[in-house]
């Protein structure tokens, strides 16, 4: 089901390239995460080179520097905000990093990429690691399963492991098209299975539609490892018994998720993807960054310094 929203408030008065900055330091506003130069380059919603966006900030009303960062007049909090949040989450990134692999190493798991805040260094309340995996075609279920069997260890550590996106190889081309969506693949942080972490960016290249100077910066380095127990397991599971479970916990899970609160929204399940954002994510980021542009379009001038309307 996709994402409504009212069509983006118009800013006026101002650029093209300064309409764009702020539409960018207004998405990144949503998290409290101002940007350095060389990420509002990559993240910008319009393309442009980054001496054309150093030339452009210059002087330019409605944004402020401190730090070496960029963000929305009247924001400068934000900045205290992101250095502590990069300092608590260098140590769970890290953990993420090495369960990661290990996921990675579970049967039928193809591909392995970190996505969410902790991809970007920006833990808050939600402390959860949350994961994009790739699997072999018609195991996806039970992909799933052995990599929420390793869920339950990483709790005994205080740690929440998420696969909160698990797809086949048949189905890497991403069916919700939006801003939040072209972000957390931008920000996603591949672990494992590069070749097939590629295929997945060139699948998705809708990405530059809205992140026009977004380039594949990151690499894996750690290419998909093949080990012992993961051919065995994948020997034994990979005929008619296993596809007796495969199709059992796919229609139990299903049968389960929709009775919870928040299906059908963000929501995906079938037997090439299981996507569980019942908590409306994508949809509250959107919200958010089109309030932050209605502010901004409603700007008013107060003692010659562009501000947000205080509504």
């Amino acid at each position: 089901m996709s994402v409504a929203l009212d069509s983006k408030p118009a800013l006026v008065e101002i650029s093209p390239l300064e309409k764009a900055i702020l539409e960018t330091l207004a998405y990144s506003d949503v998290f409290d995460y101002p940007l350095t130069i060389d990420e509002l380059h990559r993240f910008l919603v319009s393309p442009a080179t980054k001496m054309e966006i150093q030339e452009c900030v210059i002087g330019m009303k409605g944004i402020s520097f401190a730090h070496g960062y960029y963000f929305l007049a009247g924001r400068s909090e934000i900045v205290d905000v992101r250095q502590k949040r990069e300092e608590d989450s260098r140590n769970a990134y890290r953990r993420a990093m090495f369960y990661g692999r290990i996921l990675g190493g579970l049967p039928f798991i193809r591909m392995v990429a970190l996505t969410g805040s902790l991809a970007m260094l920006n833990l808050s309340k939600n402390r959860d690691m949350d994961y994009m995996l790739v699997a072999m075609p018609g195991r996806v279920w039970t992909a799933r399963a052995f990599a929420l069997l390793l869920a339950r260890v990483t709790r005994l550590f205080g740690d929440v492991i998420c696969p909160n996106v698990i797809v086949s190889e048949n189905a890497l081309g991403w069916k919700e098209r939006n801003l939040y969506t072209a972000h957390e693949f931008a920000q996603t942080i591949p672990i494992s299975g590069e070749g097939t972490f590629l295929s997945l960016r060139v699948v998705n290249g809708w990405v530059g539609d809205f992140l026009p100077n977004f380039a594949i910066m990151n690499e894996t380095k750690n290419r998909h490892f093949d080990n012992t127990i993961q051919f065995v397991l994948e020997f034994f599971l990979n005929n008619k018994l296993g596809q007796l479970f495969e199709t059992w916990e796919m229609n139990r899970k299903i049968a389960r998720f929709q009775k919870q609160a928040g299906y059908g929204v963000e929501t995906d399940f079938s037997a090439d993807v299981c996507q569980g954002n019942f908590d409306h994510h994508g949809l509250w980021t959107l919200k958010a960054y089109n309030e932050r542009l209605r502010a901004l379009s409603q700007r008013e001038r107060v003692g010659g310094v562009l501000s947000l309307s205080k509504q």
